[in-house]
Order: C-alpha cells, then structure tokens, then sequence
C-alpha cells in the first residue's frame, strides 16, 4: 500500500474512530478508588494510534505535518457537522469534541515533531503527556459544566486522564516489546527528513 493510500485510510478510520466515541461519551464506568471513566475514552484510545502511525508515515514520506492536520480537521469537521445532524449527538458533546481535537491534537503534533531524535517510544510518551491531560481537560469542561457538579466534572477528568496515559504507555510499550522479540532496534525518525519538515 502507497504512502498516500495509508494516510487517506488512517484518516478515514480516525474519524470513524472520533464519532463513536463521542456517541458514548456520556456513559461511564465507576472506577473502584476514584474517578468515572467515560466508555467513549476507551474507544477513543484508538485515535493515539492511528495519529501516531500519520505522524510516522508522513514524515518518513517527507510529507512532514501537513498530513497529520489534515486528518484532525477532517475528524473534528466531520463530527461537528455529521455526528450532530446524522447521529443525534448532542451539540455540547459535538463542540468539546471539535476543540479538543483541534487544540490537543495539535499540541501533541507539534511536541511529537520536536522530539523526532527520539525513538518512537519516547516521541509518543512525550507528545501524549501533553495532549491526554489537554484532551481531557477541554473535552470534559465544555460536555459537562453546567450538566454535572465540579466534583464529578474532576472525578470524569480524572478517570480519562487515567485511562488515556494507561491505553497510550500500553501500545506503546506492546509496540517496543514486538520490536525487541523481532530482534529489531528502535530507530530514530531521519533527523534530515525532520529538518526538511514542510508543516
């Protein structure tokens, strides 16, 4: 499959992978000590790989950021026009949505294409200690103030933030254990791509 072919279905699969997420983002798990879960917040672990394979793709290609703005605003486009129309999901939910991705997701793009001297492990580790927290923050204050109380809104940041930092450290280091059985090293993103980054 070309380069071109993988960007347009990571795309395509990110933004389906957004909008169920945001049809269940308003059923939640108690978790056992503290903090609700939102089940869309699973679902949407999904979109950490996806995005983290555009990211890689696409600078390989020498196709530096673009392609990894391309698909946020495809997905939060979409979801702010066809999940509210199409789907029934609340606006409140669609709008968190849409700035959530636009504002995490490019925070995370920018620290992941600071850090592309670093293995992939340490790419993904960096750049989604600033969006999990980013993501939840926005997502969960826009959905939820004025529907619940503060303290169930910071017990829903908590549970996500949670869940997110496990999903995230969890692929990545599955992907760093199937590098080290294969025998394979982690290598470095090309430093000379990085600098020729077109974003």
């Amino acid at each position: 499959m070309s380069e071109k072919a993988k960007l347009v279905l990571y795309t395509a699969l990110y933004t389906a992978v957004v909008a169920v997420s945001n049809l269940l983002a308003t059923t939640f798990i108690e978790l056992p000590a503290y903090g609700l879960l939102s089940v869309g917040t699973i679902s949407f672990a999904a979109t950490f790989v996806l995005r983290d394979w555009v990211h890689e793709v696409s600078v390989r290609a020498g196709y530096g950021r673009r392609p990894v703005y391309v698909m946020i605003g495809t997905a939060a486009l979409f979801n702010l026009f066809v999940t509210s129309g199409l789907m029934g999901v609340e606006w409140r939910i669609v709008f968190a949505s849409f700035l959530a991705i636009c504002l995490a997701e490019a925070a995370d793009t920018e620290v992941y294409h600071r850090n592309l001297r670093r293995t992939w492990m340490g790419r993904v580790w960096r750049s989604n200690a600033i969006s999990a927290p980013l993501d939840s923050a926005i997502f969960t204050v826009v959905a939820f103030a004025g529907v619940f109380d503060w303290a169930m809104i910071v017990r829903i940041i908590w549970g996500d933030m949670l869940a997110k930092f496990a999903l995230a450290c969890g692929i990545a280091f599955g992907r760093n254990l199937k590098h080290i059985a294969l025998g394979q090293q982690e290598i470095p993103l090309v430093p000379e791509v990085a600098e020729a980054d077109v974003g």
